[in-house]
C-alpha cells in the first residue's frame, strides 16, 4: 500500500512538472510572439520602384511582382497554415498532417507553432531561440536551443522564408545586399549581429519567386554534425494579400538540388496577415 501511494505521489509530481513545462514554454512562445509583433512600424515608408532600381534585374523583377507601388511597407508578418510535416526520413517520410501558425520579423526572429493532425498528436515551437516539441501535449520529445549552432540554422530559415511572405523586409538597406547570380536568379544577403545569410531567389518572367535556394547551416545528415548543406524549396499559388503577392503553397526540405532532396515541410496558407497594419490598402 505504502508503495502504491508513493508511486502516486511521484506520478502526481512529474505531472505536475509537466503541466508547469508546458505552461512556461507557452508563456514564452507568446512574449516571443508580441516582442516581433511589436517591431511593425506605425509609421511605414510606401513601395516605390526607385527604392530597387539599382538591383539585379532578377531583384527588381521579384519586387515588382510581390510589392505593388504605394503598399505601406510591413516587414513583420502573421501566417496561418496547415499541410503536412515529416516525422521521419526520406525512405520513410512518416508525413503527418498539420496546423500552424507563425510570425516573421526579420532579421530579428519568428516563432512556428504547430501541432500534428494525426495519429500520436505532436506539438510545439520553433522560434529564433529554441525548439520545443512535445507528445500528447505535456511529454517533451524535443527541447533544444540556447546555442550559436541553433542560432545560426534558425537565422537561415527565417531569412528564407521573407523570401515567401515578407519582400518588404529584403529592400535595400543596412544589413541588406543584393548581388546577381543568372538571369533569373538574384542573391540577397542579410546581416544581423554576428550573423549572415545569403539566399538565391530564382523569379520566373513575371518576377514570381518560384524557387528559393540557400547553404544552411544543420545537423540534418546521418552524421549529426552541423555543416553547410543545401536547402530550398518552391513557391506557388500566388495570391493578392492587400499590396502584396504573396505565395500560398510551399514545399521545402534539405539537400535542395540534389537526389537527395527530401521536401519534409508542404504547407497551405489559409490566412496571411499583418499585425498593426491599419492602414494598408
Amino acid at each position: 500500500m505504502k508503495f502504491v501511494v508513493a508511486l502516486a505521489i511521484v506520478l502526481a509530481v512529474v505531472l505536475a512538472g509537466l503541466i508547469w513545462l508546458a505552461l512556461y514554454d507557452k508563456r514564452a512562445d507568446a512574449a516571443e510572439w508580441r516582442r516581433l509583433a511589436a517591431l511593425q512600424p506605425e509609421d511605414p515608408r510606401r513601395f516605390s520602384d526607385s527604392m530597387v532600381a539599382d538591383l539585379p534585374e532578377p531583384a527588381r523583377r521579384y519586387f515588382g511582382y510581390t510589392i505593388a507601388p504605394g503598399t505601406p511597407l510591413l516587414p513583420v508578418v502573421q501566417i496561418d497554415m496547415t499541410g503536412r510535416f515529416s516525422l521521419g526520413t526520406k525512405d520513410d517520410p512518416r508525413y503527418q498532417p498539420m496546423q500552424a501558425r507563425q510570425i516573421l520579423a526579420v532579421p530579428e526572429g519568428f516563432v512556428w507553432s504547430m501541432r500534428t493532425l494525426g495519429g500520436l498528436p505532436l506539438s510545439g515551437s520553433d522560434t529564433g531561440r529554441w525548439t520545443r516539441f512535445r507528445m500528447l501535449w505535456l511529454i517533451p520529445v524535443a527541447r533544444m536551443g540556447g546555442t550559436s549552432d541553433h542560432e545560426r540554422s534558425a537565422f537561415g530559415r527565417y531569412v528564407a522564408e521573407a523570401a515567401f511572405w515578407s519582400p518588404a523586409a529584403l529592400l535595400p538597406g543596412p544589413g541588406i545586399t543584393w548581388a546577381p547570380v543568372d538571369g533569373d536568379t538574384a542573391r540577397v544577403t542579410v546581416s544581423h549581429e554576428a550573423l549572415t545569410q545569403s539566399v538565391d531567389i530564382t523569379v520566373d518572367t513575371e518576377g514570381r519567386p518560384v524557387q528559393v535556394a540557400f547553404q544552411r547551416w544543420s545537423n540534418a545528415n546521418p552524421q549529426k554534425v552541423h555543416r553547410l548543406q543545401p536547402f530550398g524549396g518552391y513557391l506557388s499559388d500566388f495570391r493578392k494579400v492587400g499590396g502584396y503577392r504573396l505565395a500560398h503553397r510551399v514545399e521545402a526540405g534539405n539537400m535542395f538540388g540534389t537526389d537527395d532532396y527530401f521536401p519534409f515541410f508542404m504547407a497551405d496558407i489559409s490566412a496571411i496577415r499583418f499585425p498593426g497594419s491599419h492602414d494598408a490598402p
